[in-house]
């Protein structure tokens, strides 16, 4: 399952990780978001040892979420050496988001 990500561990587990990490910015009450929560839960399998992939809960981690400029959900950010290195909006097809994870590994 998706490393939970929050408002209090984001520093910790994103910011100062040694490894790269992906970030799905998401809420419950979201469509597109639902979609993409499958492909998420597949690429922290697929990525185990290599990255982090993670998810933050907008309703409930506001501070993050503003700190980044998060306006449209689904939202993903990849981080390497706590900075955001990649993003994109909406839904995107596994094969493009391992893509994009793997040119950060």
């Amino acid at each position: 399952m998706a490393v939970e990500l929050t408002d209090s561990n984001f520093q910790e587990l994103v910011l100062n990780s040694d490894k790269p990490v992906l970030v799905d910015f998401w809420a419950a009450w979201c469509g597109p978001c639902r979609m993409l929560g499958p492909i998420i839960e597949e690429l922290h399998d697929d990525f185990q040892g290599k990255a982090i992939v993670g998810k933050v809960d907008v309703d409930n981690n506001q501070q993050v979420s503003m700190d980044y400029g998060i306006r449209n959900i689904p939202t993903v950010l990849i981080f390497k050496n706590g900075e955001v290195v990649d993003k994109f909006v909406g839904v995107a097809p596994k094969a493009a988001i391992a893509e994009k994870l793997n040119a950060y590994l």
